[in-house]
């Protein structure tokens, strides 16, 4: 997707590009979290969605793509109201033997009315909701939630891999990479990084403590308490991923991670390290796998990627014309890297957007010379910018 506004910016850059997984319609007020009367509010209010995820994946309809949500009296015997009180009593009277299934404040879709109200702000709330069922089926709340997930998969809107099967629209998309953002992290950390012990979820489901008593019986020391500290707030891990073109601009370097099948190649990709730039970890990257060394790099795009938490920095880069020659010796994790006319990527390419929906690795003939990953993935949309539209020439 692309913002078509023309400014003086987007003569010189190009257009705007917003990736799957990016783009939400709602309004997270991030500023409300802590507002426990205005989070009852919203739990308890006849209009707000709960999107309930299984295993982390969302229930879809798939012949909308949409997501399917349900209201407070689906699910309000499993959750009750955990917002009744405000978030220092809860941190006060926690009883770490008492386990409530995660619970998400995703924000509001201003754009709907008759929702939850704060001043000025007003929409229909949206929450995430994790069904999945113990595996203790004593464990309490196991019985509630098996119902919760009857009624879902009796709804037409299966549970639904969305990392594989890219159905969700761009918006719905948006608000599942949220959700899963955020479930997957709370269900990651139970247990304090700085003491052991076990924490909870406040803050909406956006925070975890280390409470400064259980049951009511004092704990020890932990460093997490009284300041702000990267233990208690979820992460993104910023990951390059670069469409590489050589120095005479007419091929495309691609790789082939060692668990694809043979055909298929994409864009090389890697985390950002402490202490270096977005630049300098495109061009380590992209010379620790291929041993292609890199010149000019331009950031094109971003997208979120909850897998778990990672954001994708799509960059655009130049080979060095002396540095263009590949070698694998350095890193163990492709396969192959070759570099591609842009010819076949393009072939490539249309093939994918054929099956828009799909992410095909499953090794069968295909009727391109190589497979790529779909439309809706950065590695695609970074691939397309420079075969088709040219993205790493002079803006004229």
């Amino acid at each position: 997707m692309t913002n078509s506004l023309v400014t003086p910016l987007t003569k010189r850059y190009g257009e705007s590009v917003d990736a799957y997984f990016s783009g939400s319609p709602l309004n997270r007020v991030s500023f409300l979290r802590e507002n426990y009367a205005f989070l009852s509010d919203a739990l308890t209010n006849p209009t707000t969605r709960f999107l309930p995820m299984r295993s982390l994946e969302p229930s879809i309809f798939p012949d909308t793509g949409l997501l399917n949500t349900l209201v407070y009296d689906d699910i309000k015997e499993a959750i009750g109201n955990p917002f009744e009180k405000l978030e220092p009593e809860t941190i006060a009277e926690w009883d770490s033997s008492k386990e409530d299934p995660i619970l998400i404040f995703l924000g509001i879709d201003e754009s709907k009315t008759g929702g939850v109200t704060y001043e000025k702000y007003s929409g229909q709330a949206y929450f995430a909701l994790d069904v999945t069922v113990p595996a203790d089926p004593t464990t309490p709340n196991a019985t509630k939630l098996a119902d919760i997930q009857n009624k879902v998969e009796a709804s037409g809107a299966p549970f639904t891999t969305v990392r594989t099967q890219y159905v969700l629209n761009y918006s719905e998309a948006a608000i599942y990479a949220q959700a899963r953002s955020y479930m997957d992290w709370n269900r990651r950390n139970p247990f304090c990084a700085g003491c052991g012990a076990r924490t909870m979820s406040v803050n909406g489901g956006a925070k975890r403590v280390c409470p400064p008593t259980n049951r009511g019986v004092a704990k020890g020391p932990c460093p997490s308490r009284g300041v702000v500290t990267n233990i208690s707030f979820p992460r993104s891990d910023p990951t390059i991923i670069v469409a590489v073109v050589n120095a005479a601009g007419d091929l495309l370097l691609l790789g082939r991670n060692k668990r694809f099948p043979a055909s298929f190649y994409s864009c090389l990709a890697g985390f950002c390290e402490p202490g270096e730039s977005i630049e300098e970890s495109v061009r380590r990257e992209v010379w620790e796998e291929s041993g292609v060394k890199l010149g000019k790099v331009a950031i094109y795009a971003s997208q979120p990627w909850p897998y778990p938490a990672s954001l994708m920095i799509g960059a655009i880069a130049e080979a060095l014309p002396d540095g263009e020659a590949i070698h694998l010796e350095h890193d163990p994790e492709l396969g192959d890297a070759q570099w591609f006319p842009f010819t076949i990527v393009r072939d490539a390419l249309t093939a994918a957007e054929r099956k828009v929906n799909v992410l095909d690795i499953s090794g069968e003939p295909t009727e391109a010379p190589i497979r790529v990953p779909p439309s809706k993935a950065i590695a695609h949309i970074l691939m397309r910018a420079v075969v088709f539209e040219n993205a790493h020439l002079p803006k004229i």
